[in-house]
């Protein structure tokens, strides 16, 4: 994934980003640490196991490298101003609130760190485009439009 073009992340993806780097060259070492112990040994079942370790270690550092190329170009996102703030864009943290009276919370991300499950959603995600640009009190409506959701807080 070559790409010179800066990505906006949130601290919190980028910190995320550092710790994947990490594992992943924690997982690479440990893999060739592997590979050289079954250099020593010479029946079959053991060779196909090293064919697999080979392969294995192919896909680390393929992810490897594709995650290292983003941290290389990820900054986070810059600091809103106040007028900024009154709308939705990406960076912005949302509070939204349905006709029961159930609270959501999201942050608009980008799509490399989004996590729905951990309230980071896509701006590309359909929830997402109708949230930018919004502004309190609006009303989005969500899930083909089964759901009404109202915004009461951007930050």
């Amino acid at each position: 994934m070559e790409t010179t073009e800066t990505i906006y992340l949130s601290k919190k993806g980028i910190k995320e980003l550092k710790k994947a780097v990490t594992q992943l060259e924690r997982d690479r070492h440990k893999t060739i640490v592997e590979l050289h112990e079954q250099d020593k040994t010479d029946n079959h079942d053991e060779r196909y196991a090293r064919i697999e370790k080979l392969a294995q270690l192919d896909a680390i550092e393929s992810e490897l490298d594709e995650k290292r190329e983003l941290l290389i170009h990820a900054k986070p996102y810059p600091k809103q101003s106040k007028l900024e703030s009154l709308a939705v864009t990406i960076g912005s943290v949302v509070e939204l609130i349905d006709k029961s009276g159930r609270k959501y919370v999201y942050t608009i991300v980008n799509s490399v760190e989004a996590n729905p499950s951990d309230g980071r959603i896509s701006f590309k995600s359909p929830l997402g485009q109708n949230l930018l640009g919004k502004s309190l009190k609006d009303t989005v409506n969500w899930g083909g439009g089964k759901t009404e959701l109202r915004l009461i807080n951007i930050s």
